[in-house]
């Protein structure tokens, strides 16, 4: 038996490809429920979830005086919301259509007191189809949602400590609901050439406003290899950065403008954690050095 938190968990991408696209899109429910409720972060920062022992949670959201908070748990497969003066809701995350959850979901809020309004329709994706009449997406597995959590939970440790060593600003170890993926991203201190947007379904103030300065970003996200993919980039990307020596097994991708370090490549290093940690660092490095950052005592 495998000591506990040591196993890099498979999961292939095509394989939980309908599970993946319905979660996300429910994912999106909640997260623009924190994002409506919570006071305006640079970079969007206020709009993520953060891993917690069970699952995928938004945190504190401020609601009439109190807290809300919304948790994916993934080990009981439970939809939970709790406020700060007690109240609780939940229910099963178990195959439905995302028109159903998202009922479920604001019949919940209502039945606490609490009044949300989010737009309702999906960012990143294409087709946006309105959550309210989504019954294309209907697939729950709960085996896979759990292993993709626990990839997560291993791409977490790494970037932890990537964020850790840098003395700089730097954002917390946080999931995106809009790509599906877990990051931290370092700045150089500096502002950056006004991004040119033309993200599907997103309004480009989003990407002005997320890459507003000089960045290095690093995280994992379930797409880039056949079990998904450790990441990093510069934004702006400094001359010679695709040039930048890599871990075997890790490669520029020009399409992306982001260097790939396949997971099932880390999963079945002798050391993964290792292995995922010096891809991050170097390339973190290059995009600092070539980018000729400031030093930051």
């Amino acid at each position: 038996m495998e000591s506990r938190g040591t196993s890099w968990p498979s999961l292939e991408v095509e394989a939980w490809g309908s599970t993946r696209e319905t979660l996300h899109m429910w994912l999106q429910i909640v997260g623009k429920l924190r994002m409506v409720g919570s006071p305006f972060v640079n970079h969007w920062w206020h709009v993520t979830f953060s891993l917690s022992a069970r699952g995928l949670t938004t945190g504190a959201i401020p609601v009439d005086g109190g807290v809300l908070d919304i948790e994916f748990d993934l080990l009981d497969h439970r939809l939970v919301l709790r406020t700060s003066d007690g109240g609780r809701e939940e229910f099963a995350l178990t195959a439905m259509t995302v028109a159903e959850f998202y009922r479920r979901t604001f019949d919940a809020l209502g039945r606490l007191g609490i009044a949300l309004e989010i737009v309702p329709t999906p960012n990143e994706v294409v087709p946006a189809i309105p959550f309210a009449i989504d019954e294309e997406h209907c697939t729950y597995d709960p085996g896979q949602v759990h292993a993709f959590w626990q990839q997560l939970i291993r791409a977490d440790g790494v970037l932890r400590r990537l964020r850790a060593e840098f003395r700089g600003k730097a954002s917390p170890v946080h999931f995106f609901w809009g790509a599906l993926d877990l990051a931290t991203t370092r700045f150089s201190g500096r502002p950056a050439p006004v991004h040119p947007g033309g993200v599907p379904n997103c309004p480009d103030r989003v990407m002005v406003e997320g890459y507003s300065d000089e960045i290095s970003s690093s995280g994992f996200w379930p797409g880039g290899g056949r079990e998904g993919a450790f990441y990093s980039y510069a934004y702006p990307e400094p001359a010679g950065y695709a040039e930048t020596p890599v871990p075997e097994g890790a490669y520029y991708d020009p399409a992306l403008g982001e260097f790939l370090l396949p997971y099932e490549v880390v999963r079945l290093a002798e050391d993964p954690e290792a292995l995922a940690l010096e891809f991050l660092r170097v390339t973190s490095a290059a995009a600092a050095r070539l980018g000729e950052w400031p030093a930051i005592g």
